[in-house]
């Protein structure tokens, strides 16, 4: 799996090199776009002993100007992430999935130098060729929580992110142990202007 996924990685950050983008910051009625890859392991609270690794895109709409006191300063951004590869390692079987996550509410805090730091909530959906966890439903859907950085570079911005993501059928079934996973990600995008 680690050999398959920083195979993915570099490929993603070989293409997207050669793309020609002049760096702009995060602006108000501005966009973001991102290719992400990330992954991890469960951890308490659902079923245990399964992984997770997806790759996926991401289109952002930045909506807000500045604002906040101090540290909290910064704009909202609303994101749509197209999911076209979820796979979920379990102990009998490995499900490959896809999804969509409709749902992105992402507050980017402001730039810090070239370090943008950013709070997000999003939520979806989750496809997949084998019940997840096993026993439930191919139906599932995902909610999660994340805290990362973007580095502002003079072409791309590069992502960093720790995310906890839940993942459950809502209960369409019974049981519904769901799954809970702490998970790295990694990106390579831009932001872009009106």
């Amino acid at each position: 799996m680690v050999l398959i996924e920083r195979r993915i990685i570099l490929i993603a950050l070989l293409c997207l090199s050669s793309a020609a983008w002049a760096q702009v910051r995060p602006e108000d009625g501005g966009h973001e776009f991102q290719v992400w890859t990330g992954g991890g392991p469960s951890v308490a609270g659902g079923t245990s002993g399964t992984d997770v690794w997806n790759a996926g895109l991401r289109y952002g709409w930045i909506l807000t100007r500045p604002h906040g006191p101090g540290f909290l300063n910064g704009r909202f951004e609303y994101a749509v992430d197209a999911v076209p590869v979820f796979m979920v390692f379990q102990r009998y079987n490995t499900a490959y999935g896809a999804g969509v996550n409709p749902l992105g509410l992402k507050w980017d805090f402001a730039a810090r130098g070239r370090v943008e730091p950013y709070f997000e909530l999003n939520g979806g959906t989750l496809f997949t060729s084998h019940e997840v966890p096993t026993g439930t439903s191919n139906v599932n859907f995902t909610s999660a929580a994340a805290l990362g950085m973007h580095v502002l570079g003079d072409r791309h911005a590069f992502s960093l992110e720790l995310r906890y993501m839940h993942i459950s059928n809502a209960g369409l079934t019974s049981p519904n142990p769901g799954i809970n996973t702490v998970q790295v990600r990694v990106g390579i995008g831009k932001f872009f202007g009106r």
